[in-house]
This record gives structure tokens, sequence and C-alpha cells, in this order.
């Protein structure tokens, strides 16, 4: 039997829920790209700290990410490429077709938990874009939380504030629980007023709500059987029609588009855990952060004299208290005080400090403007590789494709334009109407409209590659696909 920090186990699991759009960080995070696969100054995203840290946990052999089918691709290229993790963990991905908040998501995490590990096997449901910067104190906290859920026990973890804030949730301690140092939760409260937060912090009997819980399957599934059934019914029915697969040591369980929408769009705090009466809250302080909001991104950043904060190339004079991220040209302040700046290739955001909350805000009339900078940046993932669209304009787009090796865009034809590829490096493979031929670095070829074509990479390096877009319509939605080796439609 695994043991964690001296706590016995049957099974630890951690399950990531992975879906979050982070509209707060518009326009770093976006509805294609979002807060999840958000590089820190470090490089690494969000994500990517998240697997390392769950995979970092003694006993774990197995890790659930759940997140949209839209992000797959991106989401296990991410998790593949964290390095240090030990050999033989296995990764599985549940691959929703829409969102439907955490209820739903943890339902059907438990399902695939007992079914693979049985009912006493400990879930640990973490957030991918949650920061936790003292490894070892989390780990002794889950250590505690993983008893507790041993007990039938629903285990949330409850952050001992560093100041009042009103952008958190909080948890009330009721009575201690023996001498686990975990108590009885009293109540849940909802985003309170700075005021009612300084009162909470001051009191020293309120945490703030991390959204990270603990417990075995079994009891979570009892619990959703007894507080919201009609989610574990709809969970159960969704959970009779996967369609699963496994490759080498990585599961995929694509759930059926129909049976989920289906289900009821809530969270896992409502559905459950306000309202059972086995709810423990472990309080810890081990550096968590949520990332949510700009203001929070630069306080992970080390501050000059006059409390400014840059990623990037920035020049600031005169300026304080200023934060600048800046991706790939140089921003210059001046006179600024108290602004948050971030530059992207194609958005920038420039916001009080005190109103960094308020970002969503912008991402809501993108949408309404139908702007596609609410969904897409400059430079888009695909899962055989990335494309950048570099110019644009009266009947021309001209894009920077990169194809990984291995990778082939979709068998595909397009009715309002032509295309030409010029290879700047690499080989591609082309089909081309009914030749198949390559192209080398320095040649070209041309793609009529209505024709039937695919581009593959078959070499051991990227292939990049200019196209060049002429027509009277150029939407991305002008795709007529016949066959894709990715499974998109």
């Amino acid at each position: 039997m695994p043991t964690l920090r001296g706590w016995s186990v049957s099974k630890l699991v951690p399950v990531i829920l992975s879906g979050g759009a982070g509209t707060r960080l518009w326009p770093v995070s976006r509805e294609a790209h979002p807060k999840p696969f958000m590089q820190l100054a470090d490089g690494k995203s969000l994500l990517q700290k998240t697997f390392a840290r769950a995979a970092g946990l003694k006993g774990v052999e197995t890790i659930m990410t759940i997140t949209n089918r839209e992000y797959y691709f991106k989401t296990r290229d991410d998790c593949a490429a964290v390095k240090g993790v030990r050999s033989g963990i296995e990764r599985a991905f549940l691959l929703e077709p829409v969102g439907r908040n955490t209820g739903p998501a943890v339902a059907l995490g438990a399902l695939w938990v007992r079914e693979q590990f049985g009912e006493g096997a400990v879930m640990l449901v973490l957030c991918a874009d949650h920061l936790i910067e003292d490894a070892t104190a989390f780990e002794k906290t889950v250590g505690t939380a993983a008893e507790l859920a041993g007990e039938a026990k629903l285990v949330t973890f409850g952050v001992i504030p560093a100041a009042a804030d009103s952008a958190y949730g909080y948890i009330e301690r009721g009575a201690a629980i023996g001498k686990t140092g975990a108590y009885e939760v009293a109540r849940f409260v909802e985003k309170p007023s700075l005021e009612l937060a300084e009162q909470y912090v001051a009191s020293g009997r309120y945490y703030w709500n991390s959204g990270m819980f603990c417990f075995t399957a079994g009891a979570i599934l009892a619990q959703l059987k007894a507080h919201a059934p009609s989610v574990l019914q709809g969970a159960t029915a969704c959970w009779e029609k996967i369609k699963a697969k496994k490759d080498d040591r990585e599961a995929t369980i694509e759930l059926d588009a129909a049976t989920f929408s289906a289900l009821t769009e809530i969270s896992i705090d409502y559905a459950v855990m306000e309202k059972s009466r086995d709810v423990a809250v472990v309080p810890g302080a081990f550096g968590w952060s949520d990332v949510g909001s700009w203001n929070a991104v630069s306080d992970l950043v080390r501050p000059d004299a006059k409390g400014n904060r840059v990623i990037g190339e920035a020049v600031l004079v005169d300026a304080e208290n200023t934060f600048v991220r800046a991706e790939g040209r140089m921003v210059a302040a001046v006179g600024t005080r108290n602004l948050l700046i971030v530059d992207t290739p194609d958005a920038m955001l420039v916001a009080d400090r005190d109103h960094s909350q308020d970002v969503k805000q912008v991402v809501k009339q993108l949408k309404l403007q139908e702007h596609e900078s609410y969904k897409l940046h400059r430079t888009v993932i695909r899962p055989w590789g990335t494309y950048t669209v570099l110019e644009e304009g009266n009947r021309f787009k001209i894009k920077r494709i990169v194809v990984k090796p291995g990778g082939a865009l979709s068998l595909q034809m397009h009715h309002h334009r032509s295309e030409h590829w010029v290879v700047v490096s690499g080989t591609a493979k082309v089909m081309n109407d009914d030749k198949e031929y390559s192209v080398n670095t320095n040649e070209s070829t041309f793609i009529p409209a209505g024709h039937k074509h695919r581009l593959e990479n078959p070499g051991k390096t990227d292939l990049v590659l200019i196209e060049v877009q002429s027509g009277e319509y150029l939407g991305e939605d002008d795709i007529v696909r016949f066959a894709d080796q990715y499974g998109r439609k």
C-alpha cells in the first residue's frame, strides 16, 4: 500500500480540472488558448506546473486531466513536455464536448476512478490554473486530506489568508477534528465585501476557498446521489456512451456530445459541498494563488525601488507601481502610475490596477462586436503545429505555417480561396487533387480553389512555409474536411 508523507492510502489519483476561460487575463488568455496554457516568467504554463506538482506527490501512478475536446492536443503536449517527471506515471484525459462546470466534471472523473481503481481510491481534485510555491507544505496538507478522505470525509483545502481580499470565497471553520489540524466546515461564504473580508480575516476562523478537494470516488458519488441525483444520473448515462482508447501509457476518454450537453451546468460546490454535513477543511499556507488577475500575475515578479514590475523588454521613465508584460517588442512607459500594461502581437491592454477584475468586461464587449481577438491570438495552435497571420487585406491573407514532424493538416477543400505555398525550411508532402508530390526548401506549389488537398511533414524537423491566400472570402470556416488524423470534423 503506497504512502503519502506517512499517511496510508489505498490509491491517490490527482484529477486536474483544466477548462477555465480566464477572461480577466485577456489578452494573453483567450477562448481558444485559455488561462491554463498561459506561460509565466519561467516559460512554464500553469497547467505544466500543476501536472508537475501532482506527479511529484508520493504514491501517484496515474494523473487524469479533464478538459475540453478542443484543448486536448495542446493539453497533451503541455503535459508530455513537463521535465523531471518520474517514469511510469500514466496520463489519462477525459474530453468534454462543452463546458458544464465542475459538478459534472467531478462526477465523471469519479466514475472513471471507481472503474479503474475501486471506490476506495482517493481523488485529489486540482485546478490547472493555480500556482503553489511551497511544494513541501502542499504535500503535507495533501497527506492530512488523504487520511480524512479515507474516513469518508469530503475535504476542501482552505488557504490561510495573507490579507483581506474580496476576490475570493471564504470557508468558516467549525469544530476541530481530533488532532489532525483539520476542522468541520461551518459554512461556505460567497465573495464578500472588503469590509466583511477584513472581519473574517481578523476573526481567525475563515480561510480562502481554494477550489481544491480530496475524497474517495465512492464518497463523492454517494454524496452526489444524495444531494444532486440529476447530476449523477446524467453523468452515469454519459459514462455508458464513452469512447475510450489507450495507447502506451496514455488513455483518452471522449464523452458523447448529446448526452453530456444535457447535463445540468453546476459547480461541485453548489451541487454537493455546500449541502453535505461530511465536509472538512484542511488549512494550509503553501503559497497559493489562483492567478486570477493581472495584479496577481504582477505579484509574482520582483519589483524595483518604485514598485514597477516587468516581464519582457520595457523602458520605464518616472513610473511608479506599473506592471508591464511585453511580448515580442519594446514597451516604453513614461510618467505612469498604478497601471497594468499587457502587450501582445495583436492586442494591448492598459488598465488601472484598481480595476484589474474588470478586464473580463473587455472580453464581453469584444464578443458582442464579434471581434476575433476575444478567441484567437495572431499565432493559433493546432494539433499539427501553428499558423501565424502575418498580414491581411482586401482579398488576400499571408500566413506563416509550422507543421510538427509527423504532423498533417486535414484532407480538405476551400470553396472561395486559392493558396500558394512557399517552403522556407523542411520538405512538404503535398496532395493536390489526384497528385501527390514533395515540395522542398525554396520551392513552391499552387492549390486552386475547389481542389481537395493535404499538407504533411514527413521529416524529423519542423516544416516551415509561407502561405498566400487569395479569394473573395478568407474566413477560417471556409474548410470542407474529408479526413483528419486528429478526429476533427
